[in-house]
């Protein structure tokens, strides 16, 4: 039998265009370890950046996991059975690339890959005669693989979405998606643009979220002829899987024709969208609001089922003048004052508080919103990330991860686990399991032997 490639499709035209439905896994084709799941809801996955490390010292819960009264922690006490704490995780991979802490930090997170060389940006000191450059992060960043895997499965509006708070450059400092090795995505900024795209069809047309449903259901019904073709090419048992790979996708069709818990939340949201000033530093948490209110809604909306919110940038200075602050000063330089200074202490206690609070807004969105007999959370793994566990030493040991929600049964939560000294690859192998596109390492091969023990159910 000749071999088909997998990434081979079933090809149609719709409307005047060419659409294309992937593939299973068919023995025709290289071995696969996983295969996507049917349920009365998707898999969703999001990541979640904040920048210049953490207070290290206070930062990690209770054996018990009561966050009540934690210095940090107490927004998220209601959601503590639906977390895991990641203690002694480290991205190993950034003390073998090129690149300082920050860089190495940004580039690394969820790509495990050492950054390209390259002249395109001045690693730490640039005075003449002494500066050193690199290029991009090297590799594709996990968030961008299962999207393309997803996609291979179903068609969103959006492969994935990347939201952005204020990150303004484009540098090695301020990307952490990749689409390949030197191809970094940039997020998407303005609220008042990403509004637009997301709901402008939702709120036009009241029935615009049928119209997505049938176009969905056009599509299938596009390739069908395609199918026919491709079926004389396949021995019994591909065509079995084959079969059973298109009946999924109509069975999704007739969960979302009839519209049935999954979908009910879907609305254009109602939003207090900050205008042109959404760069400005002290529009920075109403410009966060609008963003983690229309990325939950695009989630209910199905309109991607893999996403990011990017606050700031590593070496991010925003001035956090809407918390209580001592010395007043930007972020980044806050977080290099000596562990011995207690007022710099102090403010970083509160910014990394108002984070955590942040945080929990956004977990209570997603839990509020139910989908059968689970919420949105449960069908979704969140991914508190930085590009450093500390500031003032660059350091990218221990570095404070956190996942939220189940992932529908997949993550054993309510826990903290100390994994002393893995490397962070680990989780990402891990990340690639829970959302059905298992991989077996990640990036560096070396730094990302298989998932992390302890974390699946």
């Amino acid at each position: 039998m000749k071999r088909i490639k997998r990434r081979a499709m079933l090809k149609g035209t719709l409307f005047g265009g060419t659409v294309a439905i992937g593939l299973p896994m068919l023995d025709a084709m290289m071995p696969r370890t996983g295969s996507a799941q049917a349920g009365t809801a998707p898999k969703r996955i999001v990541f979640w950046f904040t920048a210049n490390g953490t207070r290290q010292d206070i930062w990690s819960p209770p054996a018990n996991m009561d966050l009540n009264g934690h210095p940090l922690h107490a927004a998220m006490a209601p959601f503590s059975n639906k977390l895991i704490f990641l203690d002694g995780v480290d991205q190993s991979v950034t003390y073998d690339s090129i690149g300082d802490g920050h860089q190495t930090g940004m580039a690394c997170m969820l790509t495990n890959a050492e950054i390209l060389p390259g002249t395109l940006f001045c690693e730490g000191n640039c005075d003449a005669g002494n500066a050193r450059y690199v290029g991009w992060g090297g590799g594709q960043s996990v968030d961008q693989y299962i999207a393309d895997e997803v996609a291979n499965d179903v068609v969103t509006k959006f492969k994935s979405l990347e939201l952005g708070v204020q990150v303004r450059s484009s540098s090695i400092w301020s990307r952490m998606s990749y689409s390949a090795p030197d191809q970094p995505v940039p997020p998407r900024e303005d609220p008042n643009e990403n509004f637009t795209d997301f709901f402008s069809d939702i709120d036009s047309d009241p029935f615009a979220l049928r119209l997505i449903q049938k176009r969905r259901k056009s599509v299938l019904d596009a390739v069908m002829e395609d199918h026919a073709a491709f079926q004389s090419r396949l021995g019994y048992e591909d065509k079995q899987k084959l079969d059973k790979h298109l009946q999924s996708i109509r069975d999704l069709e007739q969960r979302l024709e009839i519209t049935t818990s999954f979908g009910e939340a879907c609305t254009s949201p109602e939003l207090s969208l900050p205008g042109g000033s959404y760069q400005q530093n002290d529009m920075y948490p109403a410009t966060g609001r609008a963003q983690m209110d229309m990325l939950v809604m695009a989630l209910a909306c199905d309109l991607t089922r893999v996403a990011s919110l990017q606050w700031s940038r590593s070496v991010s200075g925003v001035r956090f003048n809407w918390v209580p602050q001592v010395l007043g000063e930007g972020h980044h330089g806050l977080s290099h004052y000596d562990d011995n200074d207690n007022s710099a202490r102090a403010d970083l206690r509160e910014i990394n508080k108002w984070y955590s609070e942040q945080f929990a807004y956004l977990l209570g969105l997603m839990d509020g919103i139910q989908e059968g007999d689970n919420t949105l959370l449960d069908n979704t793994v969140v991914v508190w990330v930085n590009e450093l566990g500390k500031g003032n030493n660059h350091t990218r040991r221990d570095m404070p991860f956190i996942l939220a929600g189940g992932c529908q049964g997949y993550f054993n939560t309510g826990q903290h686990i100390d994994f002393g000294g893995e490397p962070h690859g680990k989780l990402l192998v891990s990340l690639t399991h829970a959302m059905g596109t298992p991989v077996n390492t990640f990036g560096v091969p070396q730094y990302s032997q298989g998932p992390l023990g302890g974390l699946a159910l």
